[in-house]
């Protein structure tokens, strides 16, 4: 059986959403192979991350990936001292391109800053607030419901996996794992299937062990082969590889081919599942690379 790849875009941000997501929507017709855009639709808050400076490995990993040459002076005062854009209206023409390209579309959040710091101790209210917002937006963008979804920053709480059952969406990605799943949350069983992110994101190794932009993508590749792992998650942003690592992109793109990968979408993996998934518990865990918590596939005998 051929192993999978889903190349999935997180954008997070209205300039990655205006330049990045077309620069990617290039790339992926360059190679003829499909994608999964997952769009922030609310407001950009991006500056409000400054408060994340006391939250352990925040400033060592601002010093590796460059957060101004990413992402801009613009983009990092939006929230405190310019206003934050609304990313579904300002950039409503490149979302629902991206849908009419060809690509799959869902939902990564609202205001990704509010849910990033936030949904972790949120309560329902504020949770089922948040995501119906999102919810509302795509159906006025697109004209139809929202399926896919996978959660910013990789953080959930009960009340949000929850509503992915009680709104029928069909597949989302949400969490840190090995294989695709089923949620368990507070001993429920839940339906709605967990795709969950496999590989490092570039942002987490380049600057780490020697690790750098002319040799993250030979690292990368090194995971994915002669391994028996049969669906692979890779989760990247329209701020960093839809502008400065296209480059390295490209080279991951090459280099699955030529390891035989097919690449697909959440949307088509999930239409695809012909057996039953198992069912995993979660559980918060920290990820090498990244500042704070994560939510995470809790897998066999793990602590």
């Amino acid at each position: 059986m051929t192993a999978q790849i889903i190349l999935k875009i997180d954008v997070d941000t209205l300039r990655g959403t205006l330049e990045g997501v077309p620069n990617l929507i290039q790339c992926f017709n360059s190679h003829q192979v499909p994608a999964t855009f997952l769009f922030s639709l609310g407001p950009d808050h991006t500056g409000r991350a400054i408060k994340r400076v006391f939250r352990p490995g925040f400033l060592n990993k601002v010093s590796r990936t460059s957060v101004i040459e990413h992402y801009g002076l613009k983009t990092l005062l939006y929230g405190t001292l310019l206003p934050g854009p609304d990313i579904g209206i300002k950039a409503r023409h490149i979302i629902k391109n991206t849908l009419t390209q060809g690509f799959d579309v869902g939902i990564h959040t609202w205001d990704h800053i509010a849910w990033q710091d936030g949904v972790k101790e949120a309560n329902q209210l504020w949770t089922h607030a948040l995501m119906d917002k999102a919810y509302e937006r795509f159906y006025d963008i697109y004209g139809e419901p929202c399926r896919v979804h996978g959660a910013a920053g990789w953080q959930m709480n009960d009340y949000a996996y929850q509503w992915l059952d009680d709104k029928r969406f069909l597949v989302s990605s949400d969490c840190r794992g090995s294989y695709p799943f089923l949620p368990i949350i507070n001993g429920k069983h839940l339906s709605c299937p967990q795709l969950p992110t496999t590989l490092p994101t570039l942002d987490e190794l380049i600057g780490v062990n020697e690790l750098n932009e002319t040799n993250v993508a030979q690292h990368v590749l090194s995971l994915t082969a002669n391994t028996d792992q049969a669906l692979q998650v890779f989760t990247l942003h329209a701020e960093l590889e839809g502008m400065k690592l296209i480059h390295v992109l490209d080279q991951l793109i090459q280099g699955w081919k030529q390891q035989h990968y097919e690449f697909v979408t959440m949307t088509d993996y999930a239409l695809g599942i012909t057996t039953p998934l198992p069912y995993c518990e979660m559980q918060w865990k920290e990820i090498n690379g990244r500042s704070g918590l994560l939510m995470c596939q809790h897998i066999g005998n793990e602590n």
